[in-house]
């Protein structure tokens, strides 16, 4: 793609610069194009990113450690077994989790006190100025500390036990709030094993070097001129642990990273640590996985463990994991066999095609908009109504075109691109969308989804607009590690496996995601224009990042086992996770309908996902009935999301809900004619059938009384033969759906 700039030659998109002159206002994006300025309604982003001078490139945000960039030191950073907090004085470290407490509102762990449970300084500053990013890789980041000569920099990241640090002009310095238990070791030893507020840690000072201030608060290692120390979290006393964390501290890891590939019908990933060695040669590391990895884990893991807000963690040894997960098929639209009245479903999109279209609102609320209107253009083609089809397309192209066209002096609809940050921000921004860079998946994954329905039917449309859809896929997933523009995956925790939707993490319970189902939209949108469009990297990577998130959403948002919520915990699912706990609550509201349906909204056809354990959708939805208002009067609150979702248990009594009341009170992104279309294809087809995949993306199977169905589109321009796990090979015609029963 070119760029085209206001009275300048035309460069590439990967060497385009970071941030354009003041004078320039407008970059061509093939026929659209994006501010360089932010528009009135968006508030300016900070000039300063606290990241040291050598570290360049798009500054990623919605991490876990994101305070860090934001602010003069940060928010606790919720790691995993550590919390680390970076101060005046050093870094705070905790271990977080070794108990959990429920409560009606919440799931809270135990560990992130002010001081930590010691602090990392330096034996010749007491205070340092600030706190800066000094590098980061996919789980890992370093915190770097400077007071004229003496320096500190710690690296830390997910699951992993230590904390790195290399210093220069003087010692290491712990500081404990009361004096430590020293268990193992003295003054004369480089290694100590100590206990304070009763948990257990490694101090590992180099070879040669001894401590002084072992009676008091304030630990020093003589380290004889060596810049390297590290600290760890221990599962236990035991002087075998401690020997075996003493053989892997002085590997350091300087590198993390995941590589993904989709093989059949499974995403297989591999976590990848680097090690530089200070003494020795080991080459291996002692790391933690949370519960979505080491119930997906196809290495060896040890006996030992930690406590966690998540659910235990189990330990693992070596220089990399490997994880496979099946792949959730996701269809663009379904069937019509889930259509019994075709003259009422008619009805409905005749009567949806003739409300007057809203103007164009914020990029969440227009989001809304263009998520119901694309599954109302899917629904319309499987009724053999492509005028009405071709209408919700025509407005799904008006809108996307008017926001993706820049001019002089447009404010909205209209995207800015600001180059400190390396961020596409869209006016009019919403809930922190502008500042600080919030939500950005849940808003673009809708226009994602949008782009990729008129894709599937006008290829054309899709090739010239492809650039602008292209640069919102880039903000919010870049699969290019050397984009020159965007962050790789920047919404996207590489380690817990979820997005966090706080740009800065601004929180002391560190970073949280609320609408876990809007993240899923986002990915969703990726592999249906990925596959509409034959960009299979971005394909791909919506089914690692779908089907990676899907299994971390079943664990912490729902617990679809029931093995990860503490017994006092009297819910069945959170409506936030946080870094350093559970909420059952939501930004919005507290009724239980908001607090359960903002984790399933927006429902498509790739909602099917959600039922995938139809046991513990009965529950959740018993659950419900239990505490709402209106008991089984779905026709208050979000009650038409209550009975979809009860559908993927059992159908048969939402079916007779929405026959009876055909115009039922809706939420703002539901329409009359996907529920309905929803409830019946359950009701035709019965439950998600999980333990049968597919070798296509575009897949769904289900089961009822003893007969599996099997339904595949086909996105190409010719034949395509599917072929699901349980050896079913179905061949579907190009530009359309099939579907075929069997009797089991």
């Amino acid at each position: 793609m070119a760029f085209i700039l206001a009275g300048v030659s035309a460069v590439s998109a990967q060497s385009a610069p970071q941030s354009a002159p003041p004078s320039v206002a407008v970059v061509a994006v093939g026929p659209g194009g994006y501010l360089t300025l932010p528009p009135k309604a968006c508030k300016p982003l900070p000039e300063q990113i606290y990241k040291t001078d050598d570290l360049k490139g798009p500054m990623v945000t919605n991490q876990w450690w994101s305070s860090l960039v934001w602010q003069k030191y940060s928010q606790p950073m919720f790691a995993h077994p550590l919390v680390l907090t970076a101060t005046a004085g050093g870094l705070t470290v905790a271990q977080h989790g070794t108990t959990l407490t429920g409560s009606a509102a919440a799931i809270m762990g135990s560990g992130a006190v002010k001081d930590g449970d010691l602090r990392l300084g330096h034996a010749a500053a007491d205070a340092f100025p600030q706190a800066d990013c000094a590098g980061y890789s996919d789980w890992f980041v370093t915190a770097a500390f400077a007071s004229g000569p003496a320096s500190l920099r710690a690296t830390f990241g997910h699951g992993s036990p230590y904390v790195y640090c290399q210093y220069t002009g003087g010692n290491p310095k712990v500081s404990f709030a009361k004096p430590p238990k020293v268990w193992s070791g003295g003054a004369g030893d480089a290694v100590l094993g100590i206990t304070t507020n009763g948990r257990h840690y490694g101090l590992f000072g180099a070879t040669g070097s001894t401590w002084s201030g072992l009676d008091g608060t304030a630990f020093v290692n003589d380290a004889r001129g060596k810049s390297y120390f590290s600290i760890a979290v221990l599962p236990d006393d035991k002087p075998q642990t401690l020997a075996l964390f003493r053989k892997h501290a002085y590997s350091h890891v300087t590198d993390s990273r995941v590589a993904y590939r989709v093989v059949g019908g499974n995403v297989k990933a591999v976590y990848q640590f680097t090690l530089q060695p200070h003494e020795g040669t080991e080459a291996e590391t002692i790391f933690a996985l949370y519960p979505h990895q080491w119930k997906y884990a196809t290495s060896p893991l040890t006996e030992m463990s930690y406590g966690s807000v998540r659910g235990q963690m189990k330990v693992g040894v070596g220089r990399s994991f490997e994880t496979s997960i099946a792949v959730q098929g996701v269809l663009p639209m379904f069937p019509a066999e889930g259509i019994p009245d075709r003259q009422r479903m008619v009805d409905y999109l005749k009567a949806a095609a003739a409300k007057t279209p809203a103007g164009f609102g914020d990029t969440y609320w227009e989001g809304k908009r263009l998520g119901t209107v694309a599954t109302l253009a899917g629904i319309a083609e499987v009724c053999g109504e492509t005028a009405l089809r071709d209408g919700f397309v025509g407005e799904l192209k008006s809108r996307l075109e008017n926001w993706f066209t820049a001019t002089p002096g447009k404010e909205q609809p209209v995207f800015y691109y600001n180059g400190v940050w390396g961020t596409l921000v869209g006016s009019r921004p919403s809930y922190g969308s502008d500042k600080p860079l919030n939500d950005h998946h849940f808003h673009y994954g809708y226009f994602i989804r949008a782009a990729a329905e008129i894709a599937r039917v006008d290829p054309a449309w899709a090739a010239k607009w492809s650039p602008m859809v292209n640069l919102l896929i880039r903000d919010i997933a870049s699969t290019d590690r050397q984009d020159a523009m965007f962050p790789y995956l920047r919404c996207f925790d590489k380690y817990a496996s979820h997005s966090w939707a706080s740009g800065d993490a601004n929180f002391a319970d560190g970073n949280n995601q609320e609408s876990s189902s809007e993240s899923l939209n986002a990915w969703y949108g990726m592999i249906l224009w990925g596959q509409a469009t034959g960009d299979t990297a971005v394909r791909d990577a919506g089914l690692f990042l779908f089907n990676t998130e899907r299994t971390a959403v079943e664990e912490y948002w729902f617990d679809v086992s029931g093995t990860n919520y503490p017994k006092d915990f009297p819910n069945v699912a959170l409506g936030m996770v946080w870094g350093g706990k559970g909420a059952f609550g939501t930004w919005f509201s507290g009724d239980v309908d908001c607090i359960h349906g903002i984790n399933w909204l927006p429902y498509t056809p790739a909602s099917i996902y959600m039922g995938r354990y139809p046991d513990y959708v009965k529950k959740n939805h018993d659950r419900i009935i239990e505490k709402r208002k209106g008991g089984r009067d779905y026709g208050t609150g979000w009650g038409d999301l209550v009975i979809m979702f009860q559908a993927l248990s059992d159908a048969g009594p939402a079916a007779q809900y929405i026959d009876a009341n055909p115009n039922c009170k809706l939420e703002g992104g539901n329409s009359h004619a996907f529920m309905y279309h929803w409830i019946h294809t359950l009701n035709r087809f019965g439950q998600n059938d999980a333990a049968v995949t597919a070798d296509h993306p575009l897949t769904n199977v289900f089961i009822k009384g003893g007969v599996r169905t099997y339904i595949a589109y086909n996105s190409g321009t010719g034949p395509l033969t599917v072929t699901f796990s349980d050896g079913k090979k179905l061949d579907v015609p190009p530009r359309q759906l099939k579907v075929a029963e069997d009797r089991k």
